[in-house]
């Protein structure tokens, strides 16, 4: 059995709309997760029960369900509510990508705020007592200190977030978004060929994931290099 090369050559621009597509998710995704995982990570590891608990349910929920579940609980969900559907906010709602990007956000968000509210609760006491002894506010350590070092120290675990991430990105096809995963489905349903279709889709993700894992190695050279052990050190 030979693959078909042609099939791959005639439906490769579908492909690139696709990746297209699981970039554009991937990336917005990636933005408003990480910005709204930084302050439930503040929260997340207050004294504050008022404070930390809420984001403890909200981390534990979104963990603890599948990805598929809370995208089917957006796009199917929300429509059946009137107050929805006469919303200004319905043209939106409506709209696959849009509540594909809502349901990832908050999935990425919770994970990140749980990797987060660890490298906070990792920092040592030492830089905390230092700046204290400088005289910087409880604001400034925690935007000066506190956040950057926890970034730092989450960092590789992050980098695993968002391919795990980019991976998910083909369940968006369940809600008719035409990503990788769909246009792989689309070629297979026109061709029979599944090797051919999903092959390339596969191809298409580990060029991905590559781009992913190589892009955070470079980033963890740069940010960790003071974690770095001296040469012969045992």
């Amino acid at each position: 059995m030979m693959i078909d090369l042609q099939i791959i050559q005639d439906n490769l621009p579908a492909f690139l709309d696709g990746a297209r597509v699981t970039i554009l998710l991937l990336l917005a995704s990636a933005v408003a997760g990480l910005s709204l995982s930084l302050p439930l990570a503040v929260a997340r590891v207050s004294a504050n029960p008022f404070l930390s608990r809420p984001v403890f349910l909200f981390t534990y929920v979104l963990r603890g369900t599948p990805l598929l579940v809370q995208l089917f609980m957006v796009y199917f969900g929300l429509a059946q509510f009137d107050m929805v559907r006469d919303s200004s906010l319905w043209p939106l709602l409506r709209e696959p990508w849009f509540c594909a990007w809502i349901a990832f956000t908050l999935n990425t968000a919770a994970y990140t705020t749980e990797m987060l509210a660890g490298a906070l609760r990792a920092t040592p006491a030492g830089e905390v007592e230092a700046a204290r002894s400088l005289g910087l506010t409880g604001f400034d350590i925690y935007t000066r200190i506190l956040i950057p070092g926890a970034v730092r120290r989450a960092l590789p675990q992050y980098g695993n977030e968002l391919v795990m991430l980019m991976h998910a990105t083909s369940i968006a096809s369940a809600v008719t978004l035409v990503e990788i995963t769909r246009v792989a489905r689309d070629v297979h349903a026109n061709s029979l060929l599944a090797v051919e279709a999903f092959g390339t889709a596969a191809l298409f993700y580990l060029a991905l994931t590559l781009c992913i894992t190589g892009l955070f190695r470079l980033l963890e050279r740069r940010l960790l290099r003071h974690l770095a052990r001296p040469a012969g050190a045992s």
